[in-house]
């Protein structure tokens, strides 16, 4: 499944690159004042005028064997363009997952516990807003407010250590919000069970009830958060286009401008592996906690 996951992100990235009018030769040498015949001489050396089942399987079979391509802009290999640009986005990305994971499964607990009483009714907003709100927008007002009103943080564009608090913070919260919905779900499920009838009629203390709830209750966390760390790679698109941030998401941006079809292509097939990984190691990890899952094998 891990690949056919692969196979349709990438054929989805190439078919749609190829639908719509124009690519990066006609982008880039229209530009400098290239003849229709310079361009179209660029066009068949690069192999664009080949037929579409021919540029497909060479995509595949260059994609296989680990061979990406290079730009179509200025000649760099897709790998060593991903390479220089990679740490900075896989930084922010560790960065907002970590807020995420904290920030979702206590604002998650609180919800399904319904403790402390009366603010789980602020969790569940919380969770809400992180869900509806978009990124852009919650983005800008971060920057209006912890930069331009109380200068707080950095402004935009800086790549000092504290520049990387802001833009983490906007993009776990948004993450938060799917791990709070699915914990609180979870919990509130775990707490109507039988285990915890019978606990509480053994005259067990309600702090170890509650972590029998726990136990179980927390047990999704696993799975939506690679979910949510998979969909971090998407978030870095418009996170470091906002903060002006160097990284993939800005490379994706500007390959995408350019019609650049190995880079787009390339970062695709990267993301899918990404999150074809995370969901893989999810499910073994859930095998190790989960004694149910031994059983139902």
């Amino acid at each position: 499944m891990a690949l056919v996951v692969v196979w349709l992100a990438g054929s989805a990235a190439f078919l749609a690159l190829r639908v719509a009018p124009g690519d990066a030769v006609d982008a880039t040498m229209a530009r400098v004042g290239a003849s229709d015949e310079q361009i179209a001489a660029q066009r068949a050396a690069l192999g664009l005028d080949d037929p579409l089942p021919i540029q497909y399987a060479r995509y595949w079979a260059d994609t296989v064997r680990g061979r990406w391509g290079a730009s179509l802009v200025n000649g760099q290999p897709v790998t060593e363009l991903i390479a220089q640009n990679a740490r900075p986005t896989v930084t922010l990305a560790l960065a907002a997952m970590v807020i995420a994971l904290a920030l979702g499964v206590t604002l998650g607990v609180m919800d399904g516990l319904e403790r402390p009483a009366g603010l789980h009714w602020v969790a569940g907003g919380l969770a809400s807003l992180a869900l509806a709100a978009p990124v852009y927008w919650t983005a800008t007002l971060a920057i209006y407010a912890f930069t331009v009103a109380i200068a707080l943080f950095p402004g935009v564009g800086a790549e000092s250590p504290a520049a990387l608090i802001l833009p983490a913070l906007v993009l776990g919260f948004h993450a938060s919000g799917s791990i709070a919905r699915v914990t609180a779900a979870s919990v509130r499920e775990a707490a109507r069970g039988d285990f915890v009838r019978t606990a509480r009629a053994k005259g067990l203390p309600e702090r170890d009830v509650i972590d029998h709830i726990l136990r179980v209750g927390l047990l999704p966390v696993v799975s939506v958060a690679a979910l949510q760390a998979g969909f971090l790679l998407g978030g870095t698109v418009i996170t470091e286009m906002i903060f002006v941030r160097r990284g993939l998401g800005q490379v994706l941006l500007t390959a995408v401008t350019n019609r650049d079809y190995p880079v787009v292509q390339g970062l695709v097939v990267l993301a899918a592996l990404v999150y074809t990984a995370l969901n893989a190691g999810a499910d073994a990890l859930n095998f190790r906690l989960d004694p149910r899952t031994h059983r139902a094998e």
